[in-house]
């Protein structure tokens, strides 16, 4: 998005007018100052951790207040991130849980107890560091990043979810010393920066693994085992894959709700529909018990209240979410080929008389590679969100051609919507993607 026309859009409307035009003043300010990755790419990344240790130096170190649990991965870091953080809730304890990119509010990046930072904390944080701020020149990230770990050390949380950024190894957000890593899966996604092979992305992600610090890998992948094994074994780091000792089964769907089996017979309700979240829940399974063998306390009941009610006590959004009823309309932010290759399997489960996709991508992905993923038996609508990464929509249409899909360009997500709407009949089926910007922009335009 614009960053005028974003900036509006971040408000948390709740809020008295005064704190509600400081609020958005400030984040101006982080837009105008500093380069944002959202919105401008590769020119946006500064790789290394020089900026942010100059940065919580000054701030003295709150990151190293309370415990923290690092999450890296290609897939799925996020949902993990979501799922572990409203399962410690829910066996009492306070977390912190930093995650990005956000879709509609700014304040989802930092949350605590699932509820996202006080617009007056972000204005007076940003106001007493400006001085810093213009001494180190972070990136947006970096900047984002410090003032989630002072917020979470001045609410005294008892733990934080971390999400990487990107990689891992250079994010900013490598110089926390986690109690757990966690590396869900490797699959290619910002080649350019952490390398076009699985081995070299794997051991970026690698980075985030800790001396004498256990690490659980989410995916057993024969590419990428060997790496994450060597570099385990280097760092004395005990290291525990998954999928090896936890196995689970997709039963069906229950009042909105995605029923699973454990390998020992225990049903679970997911409140994330997408059968991708299978190997998400796994993950989360191992990293529970490894929590559990490093003295936290998380009963069976906490697991189960966690899991199935992540979106209530996270506010995590855009996970195969359902926006509308009649026409079905779903939208969910996997935008590589590993995540795309999940969503056009489960869109394949799906009853529907036509299949309507309303799609958008940024300019710097395998836009190829992804286009081959998708049906060829779909109405498509391709849209261009409101920010400068955004593929113009003419140009996607005319790369989607060569994959055999068909369909007509839209200068905006809404104006996208509005037309696929507006063709649609009841038992249709509806599906937005192909960024984390196109599923941000639709969402306001279902909660009316």
């Amino acid at each position: 998005m614009k960053d005028n026309e974003n900036i509006e859009k971040l408000s948390n409307f709740n809020s008295p007018s005064g704190v509600r035009d400081s609020y958005t003043q400030t984040l101006q300010y982080l837009y105008d100052r500093l380069p944002v990755f959202q919105h401008i790419g590769g020119e946006a990344y500064k790789p290394g951790l020089e900026n942010s240790i100059r940065l919580m130096s000054s701030l003295y170190n709150p990151q190293n207040k309370y415990p923290t649990i690092h999450i890296a991965g290609t897939n799925g870091k996020g949902s993990v991130s979501h799922l572990l953080a409203a399962v410690l809730q829910k066996a009492g304890y306070k977390v912190g849980l930093y995650t990005s990119p956000h879709l509609d509010d700014f304040g989802e990046r930092i949350r605590v107890n699932g509820k996202m930072i006080e617009q007056q904390y972000v204005i007076d944080f940003v106001e007493r560091h400006k001085n810093l701020f213009a001494n180190i020149e972070p990136s947006f990230f970096e900047a984002t990043m410090a003032m989630a770990f002072n917020f979470f050390a001045d609410c005294q949380v008892d733990v934080a979810v971390i999400e990487v950024g990107l990689g891992g190894r250079l994010d900013s957000t490598n110089i926390i010393i986690p109690v757990l890593s966690i590396i869900t899966n490797i699959s290619f996604d910002h080649v350019g920066f952490l390398g076009n092979t699985l081995q070299k992305i794997a051991f970026e992600k690698a980075g985030i693994i800790k001396a004498n610090t256990p690490v659980v890998i989410g995916e057993t992948q024969s590419e990428t085992c060997l790496i994450f094994e060597e570099i385990s074994k280097n760092l004395l780091a005990p290291i525990y894959f998954a999928d090896e000792h936890f196995k689970i089964s997709f039963i069906g769907y229950s009042d909105g709700k995605m029923q699973v089996e454990t390998s020992d017979k225990k049903l679970l309700n997911i409140g994330l529909c997408g059968i991708y979240q299978l190997k998400n829940i796994v993950t989360v399974l191992a990293a529970i018990e490894k929590l559990n063998s490093l003295n936290f306390k998380i009963p069976e009941l906490a697991i189960q209240e966690g899991l199935e009610n992540v979106v209530a006590i996270t506010g995590l959004q855009g996970r195969w979410q359902k926006l509308n009823n009649n026409p079905t309309v779903v939208c969910d932010t996997g935008h590589n080929v590993g995540g795309m290759e999940y969503i056009v399997e489960q869109l394949k489960t799906q009853q529907y008389k036509t299949l309507h996709i309303v799609f958008g991508m940024v300019n710097d992905k395998d836009i190829s590679a992804v286009l081959a993923l998708l049906p060829t038996k779909a109405r498509y609508y391709f849209a261009q969100a409101n920010i400068a990464r955004a593929l113009p929509a003419n140009e996607l249409k005319e790369k989607a051609k060569s994959s055999g899909l068909i369909g007509l360009a839209y200068l905006s997500v809404k104006q996208a919507i509005d037309a696929v709407l507006s063709e649609t009949k009841s038992d249709d089926f509806i599906f937005i993607g192909g960024s984390n910007f196109v599923v941000g922009e639709a969402l306001p335009l279902f909660e009316k």
